[in-house]
């Protein structure tokens, strides 16, 4: 296809398009599902098996990064999770990351002839560990020269390892799998991509919506242990299947869609080449994904043969689930359990806010040895004392939008619980209004908290706060202020294709001498950006791409975590957000 012809096909599908949020009323920005809607999460094809986008996942790179550096002894000082907590309350977070990285252990039990857990892991092993690549070696030094990194992830997963391991046996896959959120999240709950992937297993929101990944306001199931891995186990066994057993096809199909693997395998059959999965052409990411898997098998299998010793870990559940029957304030269960409120958001991280969400499901993950103190404690309160109310009288001005934002909740959440049909409210009305029971530095796993300590921290530039306008774009609101896409998402906790709703107030470390002067000026309302795919043809780089169509060398590369220094292969996917009046 011509890239003229192209041209106007973009520009045609634009114009379809159209801008169906800045159409969208006011009053519904603060919405639950305004921040979820279907066209925020139109990624690629409907079916994830048919997908030919690489999901691209947060990784272990972080932690493998911070193990270097810290000798893996910091390693958390400056993680992901810690850098999303407000500065007031580091130490909590600190606490709370510290649980994460090294939990406490259940008391041994005294029937010696019980199996640990690595016994029952290693017996469900299915893959080729014989497999002599170098792919595969380079991932294998690194993980035996750095014994730091097994421990830390192993404490990360021990929360986990035993119900993932259990669930896999139940679909008679390979127990490999249950090492897959070190691949793709380092096992960190909280692990948040510049994809919008989320979560242990890394799910995008479309792959997510298609498994019944739900997100909400006060909650995303991506980040739920039960939920979403029930979701990759089940996407997994999908993939397994369409590939006759393959599985090291379907695990390259999982982080690139089956549509990718099944295209390089046609490229093959064609040319008369096998079509296993080290002789395909696919993804740069995904071409290291299956390595990595099989690198911490091996390791994980014969750790004695590269000189690690793995931390012990029994053969039983870390957690129970537990039945609530109702919203529950995450604090308050917190103290019905006799637990810290932090470990409570790390079994249950699917948690945006300070209770669990009303709509269900009405059950909340408990350590083990807690669960029937916790049972019993919750029996004895009425559903209607396990969320705290506050009796509000409305004043002049006021709406359902600035109650919800002065009590932290959502104008839905009002209606709902007060039965209202619509969203006009009277002056000296009474509305009854849900909220959390404490203080906001005991809920410092949650998500208002963890993008507060974000957007707090300290960067180079000159701090701007800026509020999203009608048709503004991270594309433009970076160039005004000569930063990357990249950079302003991460500073605020998002995604480069993550919507951006009128009214969000963004942080940003402008690099322009007058900020305000700059987007004063900003030709942005005139700007059509949209977001398009592009297969690299033989000859493509970079820099003749961004050429192309007037986008940054950088920005592509942030869009794709991409490694600049890489030379880019023949039908690999881009993506590109375009301002179609300057594409050729």
């Amino acid at each position: 296809m011509s890239v003229k012809r192209w041209s106007l096909l973009v520009f045609a599908g634009a114009l379809a398009t159209g801008c169906s949020l800045l159409n969208q009323p006011v009053e519904d920005w603060d919405s639950p599902t305004a921040w979820f809607s279907d066209d925020d999460t139109d990624e690629g094809e409907t079916n994830p098996l048919e997908s030919e986008e690489v999901t691209v996942a947060t990784g272990d790179e972080e932690l493998k990064q911070s193990v270097v550096a810290g000798d893996g002894e910091d390693a958390t000082a400056d993680s992901p999770l810690d850098d999303a907590i407000a500065p007031e309350l580091r130490t909590t977070a600190r606490d709370a990351r510290a649980k994460l990285d090294d939990p406490e252990q259940q008391p041994t039990e005294t029937d010696a002839a019980q199996e640990d857990l690595w016994t029952r892991l290693r017996a469900g092993f299915a893959l080729n560990h014989d497999v002599d690549n170098e792919r595969v070696r380079d991932q294998l030094n690194w993980y035996a020269s750095h014994p730091g990194y097994i421990n830390r992830v192993v404490d990360r997963g021990s929360r986990y390892l035993h119900y993932i391991i259990g669930e896999i046996e139940k679909r008679d896959l390979p127990t490999e799998f249950a090492l897959l959120p070190v691949v793709e999240s380092a096992f960190d709950p909280f692990a948040y991509s510049h994809g919008r992937a989320a979560g242990l297993w890394q799910f995008i929101p479309s792959t997510g919506k298609y498994f019944g990944l739900t997100q909400s306001w006060w909650h995303d199931d991506r980040r739920d242990v039960v939920a979403a891995t029930d979701a990759a186990l089940t996407y997994l066994d999908r993939l397994a299947k369409r590939f006759d057993g393959d599985y090291t096809l379907a695990l390259a199909a999982y982080n690139s869609g089956g549509g990718t693997v099944s295209s390089a395998m046609r490229r093959n059959r064609k040319l008369n080449r096998p079509q296993d999965f080290w002789s395909l052409e696919l993804p740069r990411e995904t071409r290291h994904y299956v390595p990595k898997l099989l690198a911490l098998a091996k390791i994980f299998d014969q750790p004695e043969a590269y000189g690690i010793e793995l931390p012990p870990l029994e053969n039983k559940p870390y957690f129970e689930i537990v039945k609530t029957g109702s919203q529950l304030d995450l604090a308050q269960a917190a103290e019905l359990a006799d637990v810290d409120v932090d470990e409570i958001y790390l079994l249950n991280p699917t948690y945006n806010r300070w209770a669990t969400n009303p709509d269900g499901p009405h059950r909340l993950l408990v350590p083990r040895e807690n669960a029937d103190t916790f049972r019993a404690a919750l029996a004895k309160i009425p559903a209607n004392q396990r969320v705290s109310w506050r009796n509000y009288k409305v004043q002049s001005g006021d709406s359902l939008i600035t109650i919800a934002r002065k009590f932290s909740t959502t104008p839905s959440v009002i209606q709902q619980v007060n039965k209202l049909n619509t969203d006009l409210i009277r002056v000296g009305q009474r509305l009854m209004i849900p909220s959390a029971s404490k203080g906001s530095d005991t809920y410092a796993l949650s998500a208002s908290q963890r993008l507060e300590r974000k957007q707090e921290r300290k960067r180079d530039g000159n701090k701007v706060r800026y509020t999203v306008r009608r048709g503004d774009t991270f594309w433009d609101i970076a160039r005004d202020h000569r930063v990357s896409v990249r950079e302003v998402a991460a500073w605020n906790g998002m995604a480069p294709g993550d919507p951006l709703i009128p009214g969000k107030e963004l942080v940003i470390w402008s690099k322009t001498a007058q900020p305000s002067v700059a987007a004063a000026s900003s030709s942005r309302g005139k700007a059509m950006v949209r977001k398009v795919g592009y297969r690299v043809r033989k000859g493509d780089n970079l820099s003749s791409i961004a050429n192309r169509f007037s986008v940054n060398v950088q920005d592509i590369a942030s869009w794709n975590d991409l490694n600049t220094s890489r030379y880019l292969q023949p039908g690999q996917s881009l993506v590109l957000y375009v301002d179609i009046r300057n594409s050729p």
